[in-house]
């Protein structure tokens, strides 16, 4: 009994020593200690802050990334650093922004290289003055609705068209911090002598529709594996319609203006110029004529009208006016056949290339309603006087209108007199359409208020008809700088962003994350649309501004939290703590959505095309892919060298501690036998 406790210490003790041995190497780092399976987990994955490039569907087909199975996807972290760059292996390849482009299309004909991709990161940009331009749309944006023959014309020449693609690998863009941290993780694998890459990237991307092999629209929406793009869009007039007045049978003049944008990566759709900056201009515009008395007496009405989900196939836009033919509840204080002239404001924030702005004036068609509004936009820039705000009508060498919200009231009656003012001619001047780079750092403040006083004062003379303006107060007609500053602010930087007191001063923002203007999905029945419970943040802004400028006084002054007692009354500020008041506004909002699906049975359906909707027949009905989670990490892999000597290493101990037992044991005996 002696020897075998005898002979158990030993072992022990032989055990505990080479374990010692073992794990001194391990306890000689830098004093950090791991008191939970948390602290363990944050010492070996390293979380990387980015922004993926997600699935999207149509009729025809799947755009944009996902992981090619349903589990995910690890793989060495190698870094490009020029075009010509090759792959040894499948890797994560770490791409600077100045070759996504060409690398994109390098994978897309290039089977070779795209069998070796197994993730992209992209570097972020800390000065967009490194690169000239990135716009992964194409050349000509969603020509297939342009109401013209010439579909060749190049108004994006920057553009790529990488967008478009599908990708069966995950794409993602990386911040400013982690691309410098992937930059060193990279440099770390460069510097292994055998070859061996330690470092790899786990990427989680797995889209619903990839695991039901639901590979379009149509039979995603059947199988619920994905949601259609859309959004909600707003409208307001000024003065308020008055339902059963003579008021809402003027003559409307109709100004619009979109809040969507498009990008490579899902929650980078910034667009700060493409078409945020015609945004800020409208809503300044509208502020400016707010401030003006007696708007009843004008000729004509003036209504306002912000579309969603323009950059997916025109959705707000094609929407509304298929309520206006349906008489629908969203747009009932407007009849369709009363919108006589029309005029967008597009992208208006790089007008300013020279000592003053200078707009082009794109007219649809040659009709005497167009030349109004374009002497009316003439008229606007002399009242400026030394403001020197300079408006061209566009070349007659162009093949029409430019990609716009127009498009949609051109195509659904080719008659319509529109002109869209734009900060370029024949080609954009925003180089990085539809790019995450079309930030704050793309656009001039001085540039949108120029455009807001041009739109605000001739919307005024559009107003006034064929009457004699009041020059006095056309010159009274004054921008707010400041506002268009603080909205900029507002709607595109990440401080304030929509944390800032006017946006909290109307609505209580859901995200507090950096503003991005992606349109979205639609959710569900789209039947209560005056009071949306999803409506995104920036459309709940909108109709919450556009319903305090375009308002009056009502005459119930208690506070609201939803709808108004009197006709003809809404509630802003609902949201806001202490809630809001109920003023008389005419304004909506009106579902943004394709108009091939529909929801019946509390599910989304494809409608087949309809010959009368020139614009449905060519609809894509875009939709996104449902997903659990999307994630993104870092660790590092032993060589599997490593892992056979620590097999070695361990046999080596197990056959020492046999020796050790066995020749303890022998000894032992011995001794116990003397005795």
């Amino acid at each position: 009994m002696a020897a075998g406790s005898a002979l158990s210490l030993i072992a022990a003790a032989i055990c505990l020593v080479l374990a010692l041995a073992v794990l001194a190497p391990a306890a000689s780092g830098d004093g950090a200690t791991l008191e939970s399976v948390p602290d363990l987990v944050k010492a070996m994955y390293i979380n990387i802050e980015s922004f993926p490039c997600v699935r999207l569907l149509n009729l025809s087909g799947e755009i944009g990334c996902s992981n090619p199975g349903s589990e995910k996807i690890i793989a060495p972290i190698v870094r490009f650093r020029k075009g010509s760059d090759r792959l040894v292996q499948p890797s994560t390849v770490l791409l600077p922004l100045d070759q996504m482009s060409d690398f994109f299309l390098r994978v897309s004909n290039d089977p070779e290289l795209l069998r070796k991709v197994s993730g992209v990161l992209i570097e972020s940009s800390g000065v967009n003055n490194n690169l000239q331009e990135l716009s992964p749309d194409r050349k000509f944006p969603q020509d297939a609705f342009a109401p013209y023959s010439n579909h060749t014309h190049d108004w994006n020449p920057a553009g790529s068209g990488i967008m478009w693609n599908r990708y069966d690998f995950p794409v993602f863009l990386l911040s400013e911090e982690s691309t410098q941290t992937l930059r060193k993780v990279s440099d770390k694998n460069e510097k292994t002598g055998n070859g061996y890459k330690p470092n790899v990237a786990e990427f989680d991307l797995v889209m619903q529709t990839t695991k039901a092999q639901t590979h379009d629209s149509a039979s995603c929406l059947k199988e619920h594996s994905c949601l259609p793009l859309g959004g909600h869009s707003v409208w307001a007039s000024l003065p308020p319609i008055k339902n059963g007045s003579t008021e809402h049978q003027k003559p409307i003049i109709l100004a619009v203006a979109s809040q969507d944008s498009a990008s490579f990566f899902r929650d980078r759709s910034i667009g700060s110029d493409s078409p945020i900056s015609g945004l800020i201009a409208l809503l300044t515009a509208v502020d400016a004529l707010s401030h003006i008395h007696d708007l009843s007496n004008l000729k004509k009405q003036l209504v306002f009208a912000v579309f969603n989900g323009e950059a997916w196939g025109y959705l707000g836009s094609r929407k509304f006016l298929q309520q206006l033919d349906e008489g629908a509840d969203s747009v009932n204080e407007i009849n369709r056949l009363m919108i006589e002239q029309v005029l967008e404001i597009g992208s208006v924030g790089k007008a300013v290339t020279g000592e003053y702005p200078s707009f082009y004036a794109h007219a649809a068609g040659n009709s005497p309603a167009s030349k109004k509004i374009l002497d009316a936009l003439q008229s606007a820039s002399k009242s400026l006087g030394s403001d020197n705000v300079k408006v061209t009508q566009a070349a007659s060498s162009n093949p029409g209108v430019p990609p716009s919200s127009l498009l949609s009231f051109i195509r659904k009656n080719m008659s319509t007199s529109g002109v869209v003012l734009e900060d370029f001619d024949s080609h954009f001047s925003n180089r990085f359409y539809h790019s995450h780079l079309d930030n704050p750092a793309n656009i001039n403040s001085s540039s949108i208020a120029a455009a807001a006083a041009l739109a605000a004062r001739s919307l005024y003379i559009l107003a006034s008809a064929d009457s004699v303006v009041d020059l006095m107060t056309l010159n009274t007609i004054k921008v707010n700088v400041s506002l268009v500053e603080e909205l900029i602010g507002c709607l595109l930087t990440c401080n304030p962003g929509l944390s800032c007191g006017l946006v909290k001063s109307l609505i209580s923002p859901s995200s507090s994350s950096c503003p991005s203007h992606y349109v979205g999905v639609f959710l569900d029945d789209p039947s209560g649309t005056q009071f949306p419970s999803y409506a995104d943040d920036t459309s709940r802004f909108v109709w919450n501004f556009l319903a305090d400028r375009t308002s009056t006084s009502a005459g119930n002054k208690s506070s609201c939290t939803g709808k108004c007692g009197d006709e003809g009354e809404v509630c802003i500020g609902a949201e806001v703590e202490g809630g809001g008041r109920c003023v008389v506004s005419t304004t909506r909002y009106v579902p943004a959505y394709s108009t091939r699906v529909k929801f019946e049975d509390n599910a989304w359906h494809v409608l087949p095309a309809n010959s009368s909707d020139p614009m449905g027949v060519v609809d894509p009905v875009w939709t996104e892919s449902f997903w659990d989670t999307i994630g993104l990490r870092v660790y590092a892999v032993q060589d599997s060298t490593y892992d056979w000597l620590i097999l070695l290493a361990g046999l080596g101990i197990t056959a020492a501690s046999y020796c050790a037992v066995h020749v303890g044991r022998t000894y032992i005996l011995k001794v116990v036998k003397r005795d």
